[in-house]
């Protein structure tokens, strides 16, 4: 393989993505580089066309444009020539500041005679342009949408089709999401919580409206009905009856009651900021990523939640390998991002053998293929995958978290899973029993539950939050007392309970009686009850119920820049009666490996800023984005030619290399799955 070239980077900088060139690494520089990367990969606007901090000539001023677009790479780049304008701040500044704000837009525009377009935005905000020519002779400018892309289709800006509809890339979709959710937070008037929900009909409407093939799209506003109240009115109706068959299919979920509470210019805004967007095909990370973030700064609790980062989650599932036919459980599900992630993954092994089955790879399939595919993946979902959270706001975040991924939502359950499963309320175990396919009789105490081949978790953590009910501890044999024999180093159990007892301490026996015998559970916990003395007797039980697989310690900054607590990951498989009956009678423990690894690099420091590969002087390195090739021309015997490529930053984190060792490890061990 040839090798890849490296760029060094400063310290303090960045490399621009369209131009190459060095800029100082602030604030407004991350909301131009978020732009630049739309023009390039959605908007397929060549690099050559577009020019950074060009220079204007505005009477004896020389400002200097954040971002200007020229028709084509072969025009002569002069002010004349200008077809649109872009301006970047950085979030504190407004639309309406005097100096920096859209005023100073539109002047740029006037003095470009052809610059028909402009866009102010500081990442919160976003203002489109259209400027012509009114009935006396003055410049105007008219609200849009959004600027056009490269082909100049303004239809697609107004009512998009859907071969029309774009993938998000990088972080443009959490980019609009935090400018919906502001303006539903600014001008509706709501609290972060409340808008959070809003927001979220709105997106379950856009993703109705997707499904609901062949049929033409009707989740859309033109920038004219944006401009108007009447437009918005309609806009409001039209979305409203998108909303009647969400809360059709989605019952649990809304109530059938429920309506969208925004103001018709609110909604008008936030349709015309998402239309554009596949929220169905976008890559999973980009829709994961977006989710997740704005999921956790409305909706996080004070019991002890701090949702585990995305590269841990992918490290997780990928060493616990759930498969096809297994059933799947995240017993503190969150935002359901764990859920998700091993969702993706048996899906890519369904993909695998599905394209196996038809004989031929997915971009080849045919509309009924496809719709057979879906069919597999609602019913694996609906039958595979289970949720419980305590937080019933999270449970509704998480169920549309599934929905937006792949339609799982139905088996995402509002309880308290802690308690005695006789106090588990009807309604949560008439939804489980039916869904495992099990008497409700069955699921009579702590001792009937093992149901699930995996579980992948990450409990609630804290001293601060300790169950001290009686009923419930009595259930684990942890919330009891153990008595230590320092002398033969071994703990024996007590009748007497513990008065209060962390719950992440319960979670770890609970997941076990989730378990069916012989199966696996990845579970985050503190390190400390992995290490201190006084807690040996957890140890001690672990070490008799299940065979330790693997121990992967987490860095410090893993949860920062919300929680600094220390952290591993354990893998545990559930062993069968038969196996401890042997080990008890033979009054020894099975001989093993474990798998340890220590993570020292997670791709973010405790500020939860990212951080990069450097070289062994410490500099930043770049290299080429193999995602972001662009094919720009041909030879004259038809072959493409790239004649540009953008390059990025490396982020320094171990997490996606451990799997791999961990796969290897596996096979030296004989372990099967």
């Amino acid at each position: 393989m040839p090798e890849t070239k490296v760029i060094v980077i400063p310290e303090g900088k960045i490399c621009d993505y369209v131009d190459g060139k060095f800029r100082n690494d602030t604030p407004e520089e991350y909301v131009r580089q978020t732009i630049e990367k739309r023009l390039v990969n959605e908007h397929k606007y060549s690099p050559k066309q577009i020019r950074i901090e060009y220079t204007l000539q505005l009477g004896s001023r020389k400002p200097r444009a954040d971002i200007v677009i020229f028709d084509n790479s072969d025009i002569e780049q002069t002010q004349n020539n200008i077809k649109l304008i872009i301006e970047c701040k950085k979030e504190t500044v407004d639309a309406r500041n005097a100096k920096d704000g859209v005023e100073q837009l539109k002047s740029y525009m006037s003095a470009c005679p052809n610059c028909e377009w402009g866009m102010w935005t500081n990442g919160k905000q976003k203002e489109v342009f259209h400027k012509y020519v009114d009935d006396k002779g003055n410049l105007a400018f008219m609200d849009y949408n959004d600027i056009p892309s490269a082909d100049g289709n303004l239809d697609d800006i107004n009512r998009p089709k859907r071969s029309s509809l774009k993938n998000a890339y990088d972080d443009n979709l959490l980019f609009v999401f935090k400018t919906c959710h502001n303006h539903i937070h600014v001008n509706d008037g709501l609290q972060k919580q409340p808008a959070f929900f809003e927001l979220l009909k709105v997106i379950f409407c856009k993703i109705e409206d997707e499904r609901n093939i062949p049929k033409p799209l009707e989740f859309y506003t033109t920038s004219e009905e944006r401009s108007n109240p009447d437009g918005q009115l309609t806009v409001r109706k039209r979305i409203s009856k998108i909303f009647e068959r969400v809360k059709r299919k989605h019952g649990k979920i809304f109530d059938a009651n429920d309506e969208i509470k925004l103001s018709p210019r609110s909604l008008a805004y936030i349709v015309s900021e998402l239309q554009k967007y596949s929220l169905l095909n976008t890559n999973i990370d980009i829709k994961g990523k977006a989710y997740e973030e704005i999921v956790g700064a409305n909706l996080r609790g004070d019991r002890g939640e701090f949702f585990t980062p995305r590269n841990v989650m992918k490290m997780v599932v990928e060493m616990i390998n759930p498969q096809i036919d297994e059933k799947v459980l995240d017993s503190s599900c969150g935002t359901g991002g764990f859920l998700v992630t091993a969702m993706t993954h048996v899906i890519a092994q369904l993909e695998k053998d599905f394209s196996k089955d038809i004989g031929c790879e997915r971009k080849d399939w045919d509309s009924d293929s496809v719709r057979a595919f879906q069919d597999r993946i609602s019913e694996m979902a609906a039958t595979n995958f289970f949720g419980f959270d305590i937080n019933p706001d999270l449970v509704k975040a998480t169920k549309m978290n599934m929905v937006m991924n792949n339609d799982g939502s139905g088996n995402i359950l509002q309880t308290n899973s802690l308690l005695p499963p006789h106090e588990w309320s009807d309604d949560f175990k008439t939804k489980l029993a039916e869904a495992l396919g099990v008497k409700k009789s069955d699921i009579r105490n702590h001792t009937t539950l093992e149901f699930f081949n995996v579980i992948v978790t990450n409990p609630p953590f804290g001293s601060k939050i300790p169950v001290k009910d009686k009923n419930v501890l009595e259930q684990f044999e942890l919330a009891h007392i153990w008595d230590n024999d320092k002398a033969n180093n071994k703990w024996t159990m007590t009748e007497r309970l513990q008065s209060s007892v962390p719950p992440e301490i319960l979670f770890i026996e609970r997941c076990t009686q989730l378990l069916v015998p012989g199966g696996r559970m990845g579970i985050v916990l503190p390190d400390s009850i992995l290490g201190s003395p006084g807690l040996g007797y957890i140890r001690e039980w672990l070490i008799k119920n299940h065979r330790i697989v693997a121990s992967v310690d987490l860095h410090v900054d893993t949860f920062q820049p919300r929680n600094g607590t220390q952290t591993s990951v354990l893998f545990l498989q559930k062993k069968t009666e038969e196996q401890k009956q042997t080990e008890e009678t033979s009054g020894t423990m099975a001989d093993y490996n474990i798998f340890m690894a220590m993570v020292e690099k997670v791709g973010h420091d405790k500020r939860g800023n990212p951080i990069f590969k450097r070289d062994p002087e410490g500099n930043e390195i770049l290299v080429p984005d193999t995602n972001s090739v662009l094919v720009l021309g041909e030879t004259s015997e038809g072959d493409k030619t790239v004649s540009h490529q953008q390059k990025k930053k490396v982020e320094d984190d171990q997490t996606p290399d451990v799997p791999e060792i961990f796969a290897k490890w596996k096979q030296q061990e004989g372990i099967a799955w």
